[in-house]
């Protein structure tokens, strides 16, 4: 499929449902930069080297046909649950399938947190290890970009992070105030990015896509505004970490953790 150009931005805010709410500042050691948890920094999944190269079929979707795209996201997942497998039981690493819904509307007290209003979500919740889908009219007006394919695989980054133990890892880490915290958020969802777009490079090329296709889900792309807390980071930080798992395919490129506070704003 060539991509099309649509009228609707596509927000890059994919939220991830942690079960942890923001709470007061912590006492303590703080850790913004430079975090010394060797889980974060030092994880063995950065030492395992570039993905396997696969092949993903993309499957047929239509403008508004939410079965496709359900369909779509689920063909997906199963490559996704292909390379990982093979990756990390190859490093001698944990690996197990993730759980993934599809819900036309999400409750709003769902994994205990407040659901926004937003006609198109995609969260992962950490209680139960299950990514959520709710594909609304803004993603599914012109479903031909690679937006569904990147939002799958940004999404399956979190299950990846609860299986080498660095989202455990993140739960642990004390926070001085409420930007340090976000800096921290940030270093996750960043992470994500990254390790979806290194996905996307292992099984590239695909079908008739082209680097503009590639070209053009980077267009997509929005970042947090200048207002603070930052959470997702800025637009242009978002597509550097993005850029640096399409370059490599390698998940040793997305150690956020590791990366100056400059590098994750």
């Amino acid at each position: 499929m060539g991509a099309l150009f649509s009228p609707l931005v596509k927000l890059l805010k994919i939220a991830a449902l942690t079960c942890v709410a923001l709470m007061a500042p912590m006492s303590g050691t703080a850790f913004a930069y430079p975090v010394k948890d060797p889980k974060l920094t030092e994880n063995p999944l950065y030492d395992a080297g570039p993905l396997p190269t696969t092949t993903c079929e993309e499957r047929p979707v239509k403008r508004n046909d939410r079965k496709l795209a359900r369909a779509y996201i689920d063909a997906v997942i199963a490559c996704l649950e292909t390379t990982w497998e093979q990756h990390l039981t190859k490093a001698g690493l944990s690996y197990e399938k993730v759980k993934v819904r599809h819900m036309d509307r999400i409750p709003k007290k769902y994994c205990g947190l407040d659901i926004g209003k937003g006609d198109s979500q995609a969260w992962w919740c950490a209680r139960n290890d299950t990514l959520v889908f709710q594909l609304g009219k803004d993603w599914l007006d012109d479903p031909s970009d690679l937006w569904l394919f990147e939002t799958a695989a940004g999404m399956y980054g979190y299950h990846v992070m609860k299986l080498v133990g660095i989202f455990d890892s993140y739960k642990s880490m004390n926070y001085r105030n409420k930007s340090e915290y976000a800096e921290q958020e940030r270093r996750k969802h960043l992470q994500n990015d990254c390790l979806g777009a290194a996905f996307m490079k292992s099984v590239w090329p695909m079908g008739n896509r082209t680097t503009k296709d590639w070209n053009y889900l980077l267009t997509l792309v929005r970042g947090d505004g200048r207002g603070e807390p930052r959470w997702y980071g800025k637009t242009g930080t978002i597509k550097a970490w993005m850029r640096a798992g399409f370059a490599t395919g390698d998940p040793g490129s997305c150690n956020t953790w590791a990366a100056p506070s400059s590098k994750v704003a």
